[in-house]
């Protein structure tokens, strides 16, 4: 059922485009795309607060090494308390780079060359790069996709996890957009007491939910590590913070001792300015960010239904990744993308990335100002067109 919100009287610029081309942008510049719609990047102007925020601080004209402040660690408390009702203190957490770094760390320290891991696919593409790299086997408790829906099958899951001694969760989840329910959350966590398992629980996108829908963060435990981050509600992810948090003492006493071996606990010297700008000042900025989300994400479902009903959108509460269910044009992810990229310079990630369950769906970036979303909508559906006339040009020539 659709949400009712009005964008009356909105006190930010989400409309206007801001060229990001020849600015290093690994969005925009890496592959030189016309339009790219992959990348979990924003294309709408900071929240002002940070902005101001970080000039002030980058008026300060020496730019040294720099360490993790309180106030850093405050703004974490603070903002989940405030908003999830979720208690942290600061003995219970550890300062990281990035999610993935912190991942990889604890991949390092909590398992030994050749074990399973176990993931949820499809999901997050980094995951299988980060446990393959590590010379870890990825483990697979595919998730269920039925009546247009995802849910976890919990046997498989059950029998999975007595093989494992770390499992990585994400919720919400990237990219069907799924918060899991507390119930789903619940039975995760008894059956990795059940197996002894340690869980890493990637919340990175847990900001960026519908209007007046809240995800469920995992609730603290000894066996559960949870990843968290400013970097995707505020689109400030080259700043490079986020933190890792566990009430268990050993396993993030062990954390810390691997992510300083990794070199990845030192702090950017604009970070702590960017993340106490962020959960201290930008809330509201944040809100509206939400609905104009839900906005686009709106327009896309109309778009699909009247325009393209050949490709279904999975209805989701959260993230601006929207997956494009794509089964019925009968070509693989990756072919389709890469004729779209070809014909229109449209860049949409391939379901396949994200695991072979995802082979028949695309990933779309909706977090952009409503112009470009609309010309990406256009393209789309030209390219899917151009596909189809050839794909029936080729079908007669036979």
């Amino acid at each position: 059922m659709r949400k009712e919100f009005t964008m009356k009287n909105t006190k930010y610029d989400f409309e206007s485009i801001t060229d990001r081309n020849n600015t290093n942008c690994l969005k925009w510049d890496l592959f030189n795309d016309d339009l790219p719609m992959w990348v979990a990047d924003m294309d709408f102007k900071v929240a002002p607060q940070i902005q101001d925020a970080i000039l002030k601080r980058a008026n300060h004209p020496v730019y040294g090494y720099t360490i993790v402040s309180d106030d850093l660690f405050d703004a974490y408390i603070n903002w989940w308390d405030s908003r999830y009702d979720l208690k942290m203190s600061k003995e219970d957490m550890a300062y990281s780079i990035g999610v993935m770094p912190s991942i990889s760390s604890m991949i390092r320290c909590l398992t030994e060359e050749n074990d399973e891991i176990l993931i949820q696919t499809p999901v997050y593409h980094v995951f299988f790069y980060v446990i393959e790299d590590n010379n870890r086997k990825v483990l697979e408790n595919q998730l269920i996709y039925e009546n247009g829906e995802y849910n976890i099958d919990f046997d498989d899951l059950d029998e999975k996890l007595s093989r494992v001694k770390l499992m990585i969760l994400c919720n919400p989840h990237n990219p069907v957009g799924k918060i899991w329910s507390e119930e789903d959350l619940v039975r995760i966590g008894e059956l990795c007491k059940k197996h002894d398992v340690v869980l890493i629980s990637d919340e990175i996108h847990c900001d960026l939910t519908d209007p007046g829908v809240k995800y469920n963060p995992f609730k603290a435990e000894d066996y559960v590590i949870r990843c968290l981050s400013p970097s995707k509600s505020f689109n400030i992810a080259g700043f490079q913070s986020s933190i890792v948090h566990t009430t268990n003492k050993d396993l993030l006493d062990n954390i810390k001792a691997q992510m300083h071996i990794d070199n990845s606990d030192s702090c950017n010297v604009f970070a702590t300015t960017a993340v106490t700008a962020a959960y201290g000042e930008s809330e509201d900025w944040l809100e509206e960010l939400r609905k104009v989300l839900y906005s686009n994400k709106e327009i896309v479902r109309d778009f699909l239904a009247n325009e393209l009903p050949i490709v279904k959108l999975v209805e989701c509460d959260a993230t601006y990744l929207l997956w494009l269910d794509c089964s019925a044009l009968n070509m693989t992810s990756k072919v389709l993308s890469e004729f779209l990229r070809q014909n229109q310079g449209l860049f949409l990630s391939a379901g396949i990335d994200f695991g072979q369950n995802g082979d028949n769906f695309l990933r779309m970036n909706i977090a952009c100002p409503e112009k470009l979303l609309k010309e990406g909508l256009l393209k789309f559906k030209a390219g899917v067109i151009a596909l189809n006339n050839i794909n029936s040009l080729s079908k007669n020539i036979q």
